[in-house]
């Protein structure tokens, strides 16, 4: 009797086991297509989230790349600058030197001109001859230097040239560099504005989804 007993009470436990199995499996469903569209909703706002920081995070580096390229830009423009206003100081310095050499020169052929006179009116070893052979050689003298410092102007002049050239090339590039720069920080705003239209769209679908219309 204690064995039918008991074999009736395992049937019943198993039966009841069988019941809350059945129980927990009718309360877990396969999700619904509202619950599905629920999560494809929330997964499309954390992507579009995703994309949106990330282009922030673009747009960022190619505004400081810009402000960089604007101080570049300024600073070759300044160099530039400064270069041209020493090309314009070599060439007075240049027209200036070359000034005092003509005239260096036409003082030689003078002293020149003078001490031959000296020479055949009052003798080669006279006052006269002495004093022009002085200032012959006085004016040689003021005439080489001259050409010295025409010689050193033009070397400045050509390295101040170079120099500008070189910062005009520069100031090409920056502008390049900048113009490139900012068109991807409009491109990258042009995405940020698409991504916070898709946020606001996939939020408003997730709503829609919510009310389960």
């Amino acid at each position: 009797m204690n064995a039918e007993l008991m074999v009736r009470r395992g049937v019943l436990a198993i039966a009841f086991a069988g019941l809350l199995a059945g129980g927990a499996y009718a309360q877990s469903p396969d999700p619904t297509p509202q619950q599905q569209d629920i999560e494809n909703d929330k997964k499309d706002i954390r992507n579009d989230k995703k994309d949106l920081a990330k282009d922030r995070a673009d747009r960022n580096a190619d505004q400081r790349d810009i402000n960089h390229d604007k101080r570049d830009l300024a600073k070759d423009r300044a160099d530039r600058n400064a270069d041209q206003k020493d090309i314009n100081h070599d060439r007075r310095d240049l027209n200036k030197d070359r000034a005092d050499r003509n005239q260096d020169q036409r003082d030689i052929n003078r002293d020149k001109t003078q001490l031959a006179r000296d020479d055949q009116k009052f003798g080669a070893n006279s006052a006269q001859a002495q004093a022009d052979r002085k200032d012959l050689h006085a004016d040689r003298v003021d005439r080489n230097k001259d050409q010295k410092d025409i010689n050193q102007d033009r070397r400045d002049l050509n390295k101040d040239r170079a120099d500008r050239n070189a910062d005009q090339r520069d100031i090409n590039h920056d502008k390049k560099d900048l113009a490139n720069d900012r068109k991807d920080r409009n491109q990258d705003q042009k995405d940020i504005n698409k991504d916070k239209k898709d946020v606001h769209k996939d939020r408003k679908d997730l709503r829609h989804d919510k009310r389960g219309h």
